[in-house]
């Protein structure tokens, strides 16, 4: 199913914020908080994957207390990816034009949404990712190996893939709906970030342009971080896997006139403070 690039200028204004959570008690209050207060309309859907601290029931609370908030009560811990296309069939359901990513960890700034939305808004552009590593981007409390493997497995992942984005692996995004419903039920079954590498290959071959916000990315509140040395294998060997397969292939060529086409990255150019990576 192919997801052919809108004429429109700017999303519709009905905007979906998309909180996967598990384990998330002592920060999800505050992310709340610094959604509301920056993106107030905004709706919210937290998505809770039977949290054994109470996030489930604090979500609920906060549902209750305000009507832009929602919970989606999933039965077991399944992975970010199914929460996330979980959450993601719930915005189409709900009829949503704009759908973000947002981690409820603290990690992510609510106060750059605003930006990521307006860029959202120009002609074509189908996803921005809120992203560490171009100009003005920047990571804060983070440890010297956390950085180094992020540089490295973004960098790893820009050239196998012929991708000109700075920060393939981030998490905070901004969807026009119309493109998750194309591509989202295609992308593979994966344990971490490269569900968020498989939806921009997609994004991106179906001709959508992709436009990349600078925000400064934070070591998480509290809590224990969920990354993993298998989810960094098993990235590191779909990227691969991926990469040998496009150069089999080739890319596929866009008809004329339809989006920027793959590889069409606003504001994405320049390396950030913290160099290539």
């Amino acid at each position: 199913m192919s997801c052919m690039p809108s004429a429109r200028a700017r999303p519709a204004g009905r905007v979906l914020v998309v909180t996967p959570t598990y384990d998330e008690r002592e920060n999800l209050a505050a992310t709340l908080a610094a959604l509301r207060r920056n993106a107030p309309d905004a709706d919210v859907l937290v998505v809770d994957d039977a949290s054994p601290d109470g996030t489930g029931e604090l979500a609920d609370e906060a549902a209750a207390a305000d009507p832009r908030i929602h919970v989606l009560h999933r039965a077991a811990k399944d992975g970010l990816g199914r929460a996330y296309l979980a959450g993601f069939a719930w915005a189409r359901e709900h009829g949503y034009d704009t759908v973000v990513e947002f981690d409820a960890d603290g990690s992510h700034p609510a106060e750059a949404l605003p930006a990521m939305l307006e860029a959202l808004a120009e002609p074509g552009v189908g996803l921005v990712i809120g992203s560490r590593w171009v100009a003005g981007g920047r990571l804060v409390d983070w440890p010297a190996s956390r950085r180094r493997l992020s540089k490295t497995a973004n960098a790893y992942a820009r050239v196998m893939l012929r991708l000109p984005v700075r920060d393939v692996t981030a998490g905070y995004r901004a969807y026009r709906s119309e493109v998750l419903a194309a591509i989202a039920d295609q992308v593979v079954d994966s344990r971490g970030y490269c569900f968020q590498i498989d939806l921009t290959i997609r994004t991106a071959d179906a001709g959508w342009g992709i436009r990349e916000v600078p925000i400064t990315f934070s070591e998480r509140r509290a809590g224990v971080s969920k990354m993993t040395g298998a989810v960094v294998a098993e990235a590191m060997w779909r990227v691969t896997a991926w990469g040998i397969a496009r150069r089999l292939r080739g890319r596929r060529p866009l008809p004329d006139g339809q989006g920027h086409g793959p590889g069409v990255v606003a504001d994405a150019q320049r390396p950030g403070p913290e160099g290539d990576g």
